[in-house]
């Protein structure tokens, strides 16, 4: 059953009517997600977007996912993160979903990966190496190539990202490491922070 958000936050309302006009327009991942980084970008440089306190606090043990707003209409979600210091992701993929993250407080590091072999539940993967990435900056993740970390890049503080998913992701698979560069694959469920 999709999830929905109760309303459209009014610090978020732009950002919504412009993820419509973009989304329901482009006809390609590739197209899409470069229009939705455009928007991220330019609504986050400019201070268009404010989340309620309530999306932005931290969770003590892990970060912190929350919805911001799913669109039944064209299939898309938007989540807030929020990491906390020292917090992070496993190496995990996506789903085969697109996704475009943009930074809007703080400092993030993500790390791609590159797949080098699969034997069963085990793959062997490559850091193709981090960019840190500060306030507005917005990359895009398309499947295949969606293997990655995210860590906070800010020691003391917590980090905020908006997150807008091709549809709504409610699991992913995360990749324990063995050794020698290789992960076993888990299936993980994805849920909402309270």
């Amino acid at each position: 059953m999709p999830v929905t958000a109760p309303e459209i936050y009014p610090g978020c309302r732009t950002l919504v009517e412009e993820l419509d006009g973009v989304v329901g327009c482009a006809a390609t991942p590739e197209v899409t997600t470069r229009a939705v980084r455009d928007v991220l970008h330019e609504l986050i440089e400019q201070g268009n977007i404010e989340l309620p306190v309530a999306l932005r606090r931290p969770a003590p043990d892990s970060y912190a996912r929350r919805l911001v707003y799913s669109s039944s209409d064209l299939g898309y979600t938007v989540l807030a993160m929020v990491w906390g210091p020292g917090q992070g992701t496993p190496l995990h993929d996506h789903a085969g979903m697109w996704c475009v993250e943009g930074v809007l407080d703080g400092r993030i590091e993500v790390t791609q990966y590159r797949l080098l072999e699969r034997r069963g539940k085990r793959c062997r993967f490559e850091p193709q190496g981090a960019t840190t990435a500060g306030i507005g900056s917005a990359g895009r993740l398309i499947p295949p190539f969606d293997y990655h970390t995210i860590t906070n890049a800010r020691p003391a503080e917590p980090s905020i990202t908006v997150h807008v998913y091709g549809g709504e992701m409610d699991h992913c698979t995360i990749f324990e490491p063995r050794g020698g560069g290789w992960y076993e694959e888990v299936p993980r469920q994805l849920t909402f922070s309270a």
